[in-house]
C-alpha cells in the first residue's frame, strides 16, 4: 500500500472524530463567457436563469451522472443503495439534483478501473464527473482521452470563496492533474498535515532514567543509547534498542520513518525536491542524503535500530514500540487512535508522548509533507449544465466543512445516520448511530473538506482554548490530548516541511529506467545502513545513477514543473 494510500488510512481514523462543515456564505457570482453550455448561477443565487436553478434549486430538476469507486467502508442501511440514500435524497430536496451512477463497481481487484479502461478502450460515453482516488496512471489515461473540459477554467466562473480559498492554501494541488497548461482535473481537497509525522517516546522511560527532550540529533543519540543499553523496561535483560524503523518498503515513509534523518541534513530521500534556486532535486543522491546514511549506519552499528529493519515494513516496525521492544518511533499525530494505545496492552503503566522532530548539527530539521488533496474530479466535456456540479459542491463547502452554530449540518449530514438524539442531545457515538457515515456518499468521498481547518483546531484545543464551533466542539469531545499535543508539535514545526514536488506522470526516461535506479538505490542504501558497503560507496551510486538515466530524468523533471508551475493561473 503506498503512502498515498496510508495517508488515506490516517483521514478514515479521523472520519469519526471530524466531519462537519461551513459557514453559509454567497459563492462566486462572475458571469461565464459564452460557452455552448447554458448560462449558471452561483450555488446560492436566487435569480432565475436558463439553466434552471431557482432560489438556490434546480426547477426543474436536473440529472448530474458520475463515476467513483465504491469501497468496503461505505455502509448503507436496509433498503438504501448508492444511488437511493439519505444523501441522494437530501440532493433532490434541497438542490433539484439527482445524483446517478452511470454503473456502479467495487473499489476492490481492481475492478472498478478495469472496468473504466474498458469503457475507454470502447468509447463508450463518458458521465458527467468522475470522481477517483487511486492509480495515477488511470488519472493521466483519462486526461489524455480528450474526453474532459479545462476544469480550472470553470472552476474560476462557479466556485464559491470558500472553495476558493480552501483550494488557494497550496495552487501546487493543481500540478497532477494539468496538460498543456490547462487545469483539467480539479484536485479533491483532504485535510493538510495529516500524516507530517512526529516523534513518539516511551515517556516512562525517559523518567526512569532522567532524561531530558532530545532537541538535536546529539541529544537523540544520549536517549538511545540508555534505551538500548540501561536496562529501561527493567526486566534485566538487554532486550530493548533506541529507534523503531522499518525501511523494507523505503526509509520515508508514512509510519516508523526515518525520512527525517535525511531533513537533519537538508534533503529528503526518494523524493523530488525544490532547491533554493527553484530546480528540483532527487533527494537521494545529494550530500545531505550521504550524511544521513552515515549516521543510519552509526546507529545501526550501536544497535540502536532494529537488525530486523531492512526486512520491516511500517506497521511491522511499529510492532517493536507497542511491544515494549523500542523506546521511540515517528509517525502521523493519529498514531494514539491506532497503534500507540497497544503499548498499554502490554504495559499497563506505559506512557508515551509527542516530541518535534530534532535538528541536525546544522540546526536543520526536515520532515516529509502531506499532500493537501487525495483525489480528483474530471468534468466530461459534453456535460450540458457543469455549473450543477459547482452548485453542489459549493454548498457542501459553505455548510457542511465547517458548519455554523445553528446551521443545517451542526450536527452532522443526516440525523439517523451520523447522528442521533439521546436524552434529548445530539450524538455521534457510533454505539447509538451504528457507524453510518454519509458523507461517503458524496461525489467526492468525504462530502468537503478545508485542509488548515483540522489541525489548526486541533493545536487550538491543545492549548486550551474553548471550543466554540460545531467542528470544534466535535474535535474536542473526540480527541486525546495527547493527539492534540501532537498536532500543536506539527503545526508549530510546518516550515519545517519538504514537500514530494513532482507530482506528475511518469516521464519518458523514468518508465524506461525507474525499475533499475529504484532497485540500485535500495540496495545501495540497505548495503551502507547495514554497514557491508563503506559510506564512500555512495559516490560512485550517485554517479551510476546519473550515467543510468537519472540525470536525464532530473531535466525531464524540471522540464515538467516549469511547465506546470509558469502555466498555472
Amino acid at each position: 500500500m503506498t503512502r498515498r494510500n496510508k495517508t488515506r488510512l490516517s483521514a478514515m481514523l479521523l472520519t469519526g472524530i471530524v466531519s462537519l462543515s461551513a459557514i453559509a456564505s454567497g459563492c462566486g457570482n462572475n458571469e461565464p463567457e459564452q460557452t455552448n453550455t447554458k448560462p449558471a448561477d452561483t450555488a446560492a443565487g436566487s435569480a432565475e436563469t436558463g439553466s434552471g436553478l431557482k432560489d438556490g434549486k434546480y426547477d426543474p430538476p436536473i440529472t448530474i451522472t458520475y463515476l467513483r469507486p465504491w469501497g468496503p467502508d461505505v455502509k448503507f442501511k436496509t433498503g438504501e443503495t448508492q444511488d437511493d440514500n439519505v444523501h441522494v435524497k437530501w440532493a433532490h430536496d434541497k438542490l433539484g439534483i439527482d445524483l446517478k451512477n452511470q454503473w456502479i463497481s467495487p473499489s476492490t481487484n481492481n475492478a472498478f478501473e478495469t472496468k473504466l479502461r474498458l469503457s475507454l478502450a470502447t468509447n463508450e460515453k463518458m458521465p458527467d464527473i468522475i470522481s477517483y482516488r487511486g492509480d495515477f496512471n488511470l488519472v493521466r489515461e483519462l486526461i489524455d482521452s480528450g474526453k474532459f473540459i479545462d476544469a480550472g477554467e470553470l472552476f474560476d466562473q462557479y466556485a464559491g470563496d470558500v472553495w476558493k480559498d480552501a483550494m488557494n492554501e497550496d495552487p501546487t494541488v493543481w500540478y497532477p492533474y494539468m496538460a498543456d497548461g490547462k487545469r483539467i482535473g480539479i484536485p479533491i481537497l483532504d485535510y493538510a498535515y495529516n500524516g507530517d509525522p512526529v516523534m513518539w517516546i516511551r515517556e516512562d522511560w525517559m523518567q526512569k532514567l532522567g532524561l531530558t527532550a532530545p532537541k538535536t540529533l546529539d541529544d537523540l543519540e544520549k536517549v538511545m543509547e540508555a534505551f538500548t543499553n540501561k536496562d529501561p523496561d527493567g526486566n534485566g535483560k538487554n532486550d530493548t534498542y533506541g529507534l523503531a524503523i522499518g525501511f523494507k518498503n523505503w526509509i520515508n515513509t508514512w509510519m516508523s520513518d526515518a525520512g527525517w534523518i535525511f531533513g537533519a541534513f537538508g534533503t529528503m530521500s526518494n523524493q523530488w525536491n525544490l532547491t533554493e534556486d527553484g530546480k528540483l532535486e532527487y533527494g537521494s543522491v545529494t550530500p545531505g542524503a550521504k550524511q544521513a546514511l552515515a549516521t543510519l549506519q552509526s546507529w545501526m552499528g550501536k544497535g540502536y535500530l532494529p537488525t530486523e529493519a531492512g526486512l520491516y515494513d511500517e506497521t511491522k516496525a511499529a510492532e517493536d514500540f507497542t511491544a515494549g521492544k523500542a523506546g521511540i518511533v515517528v509517525g502521523p499525530h493519529w498514531m494514539p487512535a491506532w497503534p500507540l494505545e497497544d503499548v498499554k496492552k502490554n504495559n499497563k503503566d506505559a506512557q508515551y508522548k509527542a516530541y518535534p522532530i530534532p535538528m541536525g548539527p546544522d540546526g536543520q530539521a526536515g520532515r516529509h509533507g502531506t499532500s493537501n488533496a487525495n483525489g480528483v474530479v474530471l468534468i466530461n466535456k459534453d456535460m450540458e449544465h457543469p455549473e450543477a456540479f459547482f452548485a453542489y459542491q459549493n454548498y457542501l463547502f459553505e455548510q457542511f466543512a465547517n458548519p455554523p452554530v445553528g446551521g443545517e449540518f451542526e450536527n452532522g449530514l443526516a440525523e439517523g445516520y451520523d447522528w442521533v438524539m439521546v436524552d434529548g442531545k445530539p450524538t455521534t457515538d457510533a454505539a447509538h448511530t451504528g457507524g453510518y457515515a454519509p458523507e461517503k456518499y458524496t461525489i467526492t468521498f468525504d462530502g468537503a473538506r478545508i485542509p488548515s481547518l483540522n489541525m489548526e483546531t486541533l493545536a487550538k484545543l491543545a492549548g486550551g482554548e474553548e471550543a466554540k464551533t460545531p467542528f470544534e466542539k466535535k474535535l474536542k469531545l473526540s480527541t486525546p490530548q495527547s493527539m492534540l499535543d501532537a498536532a500543536k508539535i506539527v503545526l508549530e514545526q510546518k516550515d519545517i516541511v519538504m514537500q514530494q514536488m513532482f507530482t506528475g506522470a511518469p516521464t519518458a526516461t523514468m518508465q524506461m529506467n525507474n525499475d533499475i535506479l529504484a532497485k540500485m538505490e535500495k540496495d545501495t542504501f540497505s548495503q551502507i545502513i547495514y554497514g557491508k558497503a563503506s559510506i564512500d560507496s555512495f559516490d560512485s551510486f550517485v554517479e551510476k545513477w546519473k550515467s543510468s538515466g537519472g540525470e536525464q530524468i532530473t531535466q525531464e523533471v524540471n522540464e515538467w514543473y516549469q511547465s506546470v508551475s509558469g502555466g498555472q493561473k
